[in-house]
Order: C-alpha cells, then sequence, then structure tokens
C-alpha cells in the first residue's frame, strides 16, 4: 500500500522515501495524510534509552505507514519533559516551541499538497500538542492527534498487556514491551527487578516525577515482552485506520 521506501527506516527513525516514493503514493489517494512522530529525550529509568519515547512514537508510525498509505515524516526528537528535569540527561524545549514547530510542519506540508496531519505522541507530557490539534480544527485544517487515551486501552487489553494505563505511567510494561520487540539491542538488564508504581500522583505537575519515584520509573517493566510489543503496534495500526477515514 506504501512507496518502496515508505516503510524502511535508517535505525527506526528515519524514512528512506524519495520525492518520486512521495509523488507515487500521493497520485493514488484523493487527500494525502501525513504522521509526524513527536517523542522526548528524557529519563527512562536505568534500563530504557532517553530516547525511548522517540523510539516508541517512531515503531508506531512504521506501523500505520506498512498498513496505510501515508506520508511518513522524521520525528521531533525533543519536546516537553519538564517533569524529568531532576534527572541526568534530559532534556526539554518550550511549549511554545513544540506548538510553533508543530504549526510550521502542518503549514509546510499543505503548501506542499499535503492536507492531513498525525500527530503520533509518545509522550504523556506533551499537553500542548492536544492544543495545536483543538486550534487546527477550528481554523478548519485536517490534524489529529494519536493514539487517544482509548486506543492505548484496547491495544492493551489485546495484547493482553496487564498493568492499567494509570499504573503503567512511565518506564513501564508498555514502553518497555515496544523497545523489546522494535530494538531490543537498547533495552539494558534491569528491567525485571524495576517495578515501582505510585498511583497517586495528583501533584505531579507541581513537584515533577522525582517526588514520586528515585529510579524514573512508575510502572512494571518487568511484565514486558517483545510479544506484547509486537501486539500493541499491530492493534494501533488497526485503530489508525478510523483516523484515515475521518480525515479523508
Amino acid at each position: 500500500m506504501v512507496g518502496s521506501g515508505a516503510g524502511s527506516a535508517a535505525y527506526g527513525l528515519l524514512p528512506a522515501d524519495t520525492t518520486e516514493d512521495v509523488r507515487t503514493r500521493g497520485a493514488g489517494v484523493s487527500t494525502q495524510v501525513a504522521v509526524l512522530p513527536v517523542g522526548s529525550f528524557e529519563q527512562h529509568g536505568p534500563f530504557l534509552p532517553l530516547a525511548t519515547d522517540t523510539l516508541v512514537a517512531c515503531a508506531i508510525a512504521r506501523e500505520i505507514a506498512a498498513a496505510h498509505p501515508v506520508h511518513l515524516l522524521p520525528p521531533v526528537t525533543i519536546a516537553c519533559s519538564h517533569e524529568h528535569a531532576a534527572w541526568p540527561g534530559t532534556v526539554s524545549i518550550s511549549s511554545v516551541t513544540l506548538h510553533a514547530v508543530v504549526r510550521d510542519i502542518a503549514d509546510s506540508l499543505r503548501r506542499s499538497g499535503v492536507d492531513a496531519l498525525v500527530v503520533v505522541n509518545g509522550h504523556g507530557g506533551n499537553y500542548v500538542l492536544g492544543n495545536v490539534v483543538q486550534e487546527s480544527s477550528a481554523r478548519g485544517e485536517r490534524m489529529a492527534l494519536f493514539p487517544a487515551a482509548e486506543d492505548w486501552e484496547t491495544a492493551r487489553e489485546r495484547a493482553g498487556v496487564v498493568t492499567s494505563l494509570l499504573t503503567d505511567m512511565h518506564a513501564g510494561e508498555i514502553e518497555t514491551s515496544i523497545l523489546l520487540h522494535a530494538h531490543p539491542e537498547l533495552v539494558r538488564p534491569g528491567n525485571e527487578s524495576a517495578d515501582f508504581t505510585a498511583d497517586d500522583r495528583r501533584h505531579l505537575l507541581t513537584v515533577g516525577m522525582s517526588a514520586y519515584t528515585e529510579s524514573g520509573v512508575i510502572g512494571r517493566p518487568s511484565l514486558g515482552s517483545a510479544e506484547k510489543g509486537k501486539a500493541l503496534l499491530a492493534s494501533l495500526a488497526e485503530s489508525f485506520g478510523a483516523y484515515v477515514e475521518l480525515l479523508t
């Protein structure tokens, strides 16, 4: 369903499309849909890389591009991770900057004939992405944010993920599973003994993650598996079909 290079990527991040791939794919659809992975660069405990959210967003986007005729974009790799600032390696940009970057990308796509944009968000702290989509839709532009909580819940159930979405907050069963499937070489030893839960996080925005966890983990990564990761991605790609219908 996709161009010859759309499903391949350099280390799972950079699409290998040529301009002719994009032209050919666009000729076969009435409305072109671009997919923009947005991740972060933040701590994910001692066993997952700082780029985890970006890798997750790219894995979802690749799965989507393999199943749907979309224009796969390279990721935004640094976003709003201010709640993780207490850990070394975490880097953030302001919500204003992230808002502007996504808006600029959408504007550029429309000038080149791609009318619809779906933002695939890999980091829960990128709250501003909801505002970008909300404002764009009010202007009559075609934009969506994926996955919704309902998409994650469906994927969780289909994949047999035990941990609830509330408990599986950070570096837990879902993220560990997706990386064990998509990038097992990047998962270091330690997830088997790193489980930690903190379901009452009502002051998270005020005090940050460090008030709730010393390790940086909130969830049950010991339950992660490559099989669950594969099933999670397959379910999300299926759920994406409704977004294509809505935007086209």
